[in-house]
């Protein structure tokens, strides 16, 4: 207990001096043995890399874990030493919910299919959602979090204690200074060589560990790529499989409103026009291309679905025009490939099938899909 008491009171007294070397040091009262200016660049760019690392995993936790719940739950897990329990998706939970919808709507009409459909392409989105966030934390956050709890605690520990050595030896020679008698001064100039010798050596421990940071520059840069690709590959996943959700929405949207196109030509008649207008009411206006009813010279190839574009006439009315949405290559000779944003032609023949249109672009004819199309008046 006694030796505690005196280490405890030792400790305190080497406290109280290094609090006064600082205070000294601050007023210009005190000598401060200087670092070179090498050294001085390598310390400020550890803290510029221990200070925006900080930063970029902080800021990359929140775009893998919006939720700051979830991040405080598995943070605590991680510091526990236990596995994080899996956690559901917001895809895969509304997948879920409108796969649970569809079923009591009834999965057999336009609404519950659809719903399955969307449904389908959010779990997909999830489970895509999930790898990526797997990838991601074991290739970019976590050698950043290595680098923070593992290299910079050591550079950190080595720079505390080299601090140390600087305030000993600046005490050393002050003592030297202020030594008088001949005995005094050979004591102090032989602690001040012994002083010298360990700050000397604790710098160079300090400089190649701060040099190492060039290395660690590398393994995160490598890491970087490795974030980028992981993204990329999640994205160019999801508009996948938006892409093929369109196109099965878009076929299914022509089979729930081709009613419409017959109720129209029904109206037309005398029997038709004396009964209630119920489709107009009920369903929203969907512009449409007129179908022709006759076309002169069309061969029976196109009603057979084989379009020869060489063949093709465009009707005398019913054309219009149409924005492309989407890029679209051409599967064969009989379509027509698309550009985003340009502006074709488009009109119907009788016998096509209602998903596809007619497109041409000067001399260029062939079939499109009219989920790549915004039709214009």
């Amino acid at each position: 207990m006694e030796f505690n008491v005196k280490k405890l009171a030792s400790d305190a007294g080497v406290f109280f001096s290094r609090a006064m070397q600082f205070t000294e040091e601050k007023l210009g009262q005190a000598e401060k043995t200087e670092l070179d200016a090498h050294f001085e660049n390598l310390l400020a760019r550890a803290d510029c890399t221990k200070n925006w690392t900080e930063k970029i995993l902080r800021q990359t936790e929140v775009l893998l874990q919006p939720n700051p719940s979830a991040r405080v739950e598995e943070f605590l897990y991680e510091k526990l030493d236990r596995k994080v329990p899996s956690r559901v998706t917001n895809g895969e939970l509304l997948a879920q919910y409108m796969t649970e919808a569809a079923n009591d709507f009834g999965p057999g009409t336009p609404y519950g299919k659809t719903l399955i459909k969307v449904g389908e392409t959010q779990r997909r989105l999830g489970a895509a959602e999930r790898e990526f966030i797997r990838s991601a934390s074991i290739s970019f956050l976590t050698p950043l979090r290595n680098f923070l709890e593992g290299d910079w605690r050591t550079i950190s520990k080595e720079r505390r204690i080299l601090q140390n050595r600087r305030l000993d030896l600046d005490a050393c020679k002050a003592r030297l200074k202020k030594a008088k008698a001949a005995e005094a001064k050979a004591a102090a100039e032989h602690e001040l060589r012994l002083t010298q010798t360990e700050f000397d050596r604790q710098a160079e421990v300090t400089r190649l560990l701060l040099e190492g940071i060039s290395s660690t520059h590398v393994n995160h840069l490598r890491c970087l790529h490795e974030f980028v690709e992981s993204q990329t590959n999640y994205y160019a996943q999801c508009y996948q499989f938006m892409l093929d959700l369109q196109k099965q929405l878009g076929s299914s949207k022509g089979e729930i409103f081709s009613g419409t196109f017959v109720g129209n030509a029904e109206s037309a008649s005398p029997a038709a026009a004396t009964s209630p207008p119920v489709a107009a009411a009920t369903l929203p206006a969907v512009p449409t291309i007129p179908v022709v009813p006759t076309i002169v010279g069309v061969p029976n190839s196109v009603a057979e679905g084989v379009l020869n574009p060489n063949e093709v006439k465009p009707p005398a009315s019913g054309t219009r025009r149409a924005r492309v949405l989407y890029d679209y290559e051409a599967a064969d000779s009989t379509e027509l490939a698309l550009l985003a944003d340009e502006m074709i032609t488009v009109y119907s023949l009788p016998g096509m099938d209602p998903d596809w249109l007619i497109g041409e672009r000067g001399n260029q004819k062939g079939k499109v899909p009219v989920t790549y199309l915004e039709l214009l008046s």
